[in-house]
């Protein structure tokens, strides 16, 4: 009698539920978070920013000088600049024509401009990086070096020119003296313009020689002097990065050792560094950018500068003596190593050393007594073989002898597999190393393939950055390649696997980081920009959801006692942040339809409460834009927790977090 009523009750209760329900419930999947116990602490170094001069992301991107080759330094000196009305165009008498003079004793700026003016249609305009972006009631510093030889030039006048060449701003300075001296004005543009230019036209008639012809914005970061593009770094910032990980990339090796990254040229004042041609201007066929060479005004001592401003850790990554093996492979014989070694000493001598000692006492002339607590500094970027461990073995042996407190980060090349990588990484092993530097840069499908790579890596190795990655649409290279959603996705995927083994993995950064909408040579990129305006890309905001959500103690998250990498299409990890109390459970959906979860969270009375931030988009190819930069960006929801358990929908081919606040 007790089964038939017992049956009874069940087809009311079945009776009672819709079809949907019923399939919800058997297709829920339960996740358990061990949120009682830390299973490794996270490093604050764990989510990071790689910058790298590539897509004019420092001349003509983060650092605001406005003026292309504003002391006629390039291979071509006139570079940037126009005359449209001088004596080699004009079909009639002229009206004046500038002259490079080159100083042969001079080891850095050692050009000039010598103008030759004869009446008052004479025009200097420079065109700037792909144009000038001004704001309407924005000002704008001018800041130039002139002197004045025969005749009676008395004056220059600097305009901002619009698209058309009408003024939208100007200023005039008065000119004087033989001597080379330092003059200033500022403009006030009247309109927005993409695509300003600068225009200089002088009072009188006869010669004046200039150089170092600039102009920045005054709204610049933090409101520096001939400093940063504010909303660029505002962008970093945002992301509460660990670290700052610079100059490259393999801006670093050069494509020869003449034309590697040289820190000691890159710092003391502007106009004595020396510029040189950048390796991306004609490094890909298919992407040409003559007109790109480094300034150097940003260099070491600012991008020093601009990790403390973010509260990240400065990783400096220097030449090991070997240019790049993709290009000329150019090796300095073993013999001839010590200046190597000692750029790398005097570097942390610059960083840390006191003010008596010769780069302490650099460092603090340019504005900064107190020591930027360096901690770590990179050998090599992605070299390989035998030649690269050789060379790593001096530098490693040389700084823990007079630097022993410094982590020294090294590398296994640029593939994250592979006779190269594998070679890499025993020697590496067998040395010791503290951190090794892994890159990929694969096809999104590899993302989602390899988000367990850690899970069985040796514990008593090195830790892991990895520090170059990002998932392409295409090839690597591809000018083809898009920020689309499915590779933001399965980054995000990825991403999980790196979390779980933060015991392990230490650092981690996506690139590269910014591209410049008309000079970009690379894709895909985190960030695009153009003369006025940025935007975060899908990739920005997962990053910045990482970062932003890093924890201090990694947690166990498991479905059925395993972890989730992949299984039906789900990712996830978790960490707790001890000081504001909270979990952070991250789960990715690469499926195509929603999943049902119920997660309990173990070993801590969980609040009633959960912030949910979510990304999620059905189209695979979509993309943020100039038009809709934050299409796919984080949409900030909440959901309940009942007696430890949180249920929840995510989408469909969607990354959330779970933040769930601890009693």
């Amino acid at each position: 009698m007790k089964s038939i009523w017992a049956v009874l009750a069940l087809l009311v209760l079945l009776s009672s539920c819709s079809p949907r329900t019923l399939q919800s419930q058997a297709n829920t999947r339960t996740l358990e978070v061990e949120a009682g116990r830390s299973l490794a602490a996270i490093q604050p170094t764990m989510y990071g920013i790689f910058f790298e001069d590539i897509n004019f992301a420092a001349d003509g991107g983060l650092y605001a000088e406005m003026v292309k080759n504003r002391s006629f330094e390039f291979t071509l000196p006139k570079t940037g600049w126009l005359e449209p009305n001088s004596d080699r165009w004009s079909m009639n008498d002229g009206s004046g024509m500038g002259a490079i003079i080159k100083d042969p004793n001079a080891t850095a700026n050692s050009n000039f401009l010598r103008v030759t003016i004869k009446g008052d249609k004479y025009e200097l305009i420079n065109e700037g990086f792909r144009g000038m972006g001004v704001k309407a009631g924005d000002k704008y510093d001018l800041t130039l070096e002139a002197a004045v030889g025969a005749g009676n030039i008395s004056a220059v006048r600097a305009e901002l020119i619009d698209e058309n060449g009408l003024a939208i701003g100007a200023t005039s300075v008065a000119l004087g003296g033989s001597a080379w001296k330092g003059y200033a004005g500022t403009i006030t543009a009247d309109k927005t313009v993409a695509k300003a230019r600068l225009k200089l036209t002088f009072t009188g008639t006869g010669l004046v020689d200039l150089d170092m012809i600039s102009l920045f914005p005054q709204d610049t970061w933090k409101g520096r002097k001939k400093g940063m593009r504010k909303d660029l770094v505002q962008l970093l910032d945002d992301m509460n990065p660990g670290f700052l990980r610079f100059p490259g990339g393999c801006i670093v090796e050069g494509r020869t050792l003449d034309q590697r990254y040289q820190w000691k040229k890159t710092v003391g004042p502007i106009e004595d560094r020396e510029f040189l041609i950048n390796r991306w201007n004609t490094e890909f066929a298919h992407r040409p950018t003559p007109d790109y060479y480094q300034s150097f005004g940003l260099g070491f001592f600012e991008y020093f500068q601009l990790s403390e401003d973010m509260g990240a850790e400065p990783l400096p990554i220097l030449s090991c003596g070997m240019a790049c093996q993709f290009n000329t492979g150019e090796l300095v014989p073993m013999d001839e190593l010590d200046p190597y070694v000692d750029d790398a000493l005097d570097l942390i001598e610059f960083a840390n050393g006191d003010v008596t000692t010769k780069w302490g006492k650099l460092r603090s002339d340019m504005g900064h007594p107190a020591p930027f607590n360096l901690k770590y500094i990179g050998v090599g970027n992605e070299q390989w073989g035998e030649d690269y461990i050789e060379r790593y073995k001096v530098f490693d042996a040389a700084i823990k002898a007079k630097y022993p407190e410094i982590i020294i980060v090294s590398g296994s090349g640029p593939f994250p597999d592979g006779e190269m990588f594998e070679y890499g990484m025993e020697q590496l092993t067998e040395l010791k190393s503290e951190i090794v530097d892994e890159h990929y840069y694969r096809s999104p499908e590899w993302f989602r393939e390899n988000a367990a790579r850690y899970d069985n890596y040796d514990r008593n190795g090195p830790k892991i950055f990895a520090g170059e990655y990002a998932a392409q649409s295409v090839a690597i290279a591809s000018p083809e390649n898009k920020n689309n959603w499915n590779c933001a996705l399965s980054e995000a995927a990825y991403m999980t696997g790196m979390e779980r083994n933060a015991d392990l993995v230490v650092m981690t950064s996506y690139a590269p980081l910014m591209a410049h909408e008309e000079g970009w040579q690379w894709t895909p990129d985190m960030i695009w920009f153009n003369n006025l305006e940025s935007y975060g890309t899908a990739n920005y905001y997962i990053q910045k959801m990482y970062a932003t959500h890093a924890g201090t103690d990694l947690l166990k998250v498991t479905e059925g006692g395993q972890p989730l990498t992949g299984q039906q299409d789900l990712y996830a990890s978790a960490v707790k942040d001890a000081d504001r109390n909270e979990v952070y459970l991250k789960v990715a959906n690469t499926g195509a339809t929603a999943q049902q979860l119920s997660v309990r969270i173990k070993g801590a009375d969980a609040g009633a409460k959960a912030v949910v931030e979510t990304m999620a988009s059905d189209d695979l190819e979509a993309v943020n834009s100039f038009a809709s930069p934050r299409k796919l960006s984080p949409v900030t929801s909440e959901a309940t927790v009942k007696k430890g358990v949180l249920n929840v929908e995510i989408p469909a081919h969607a990354f959330a977090i779970y933040k769930v606040k601890l009693q």
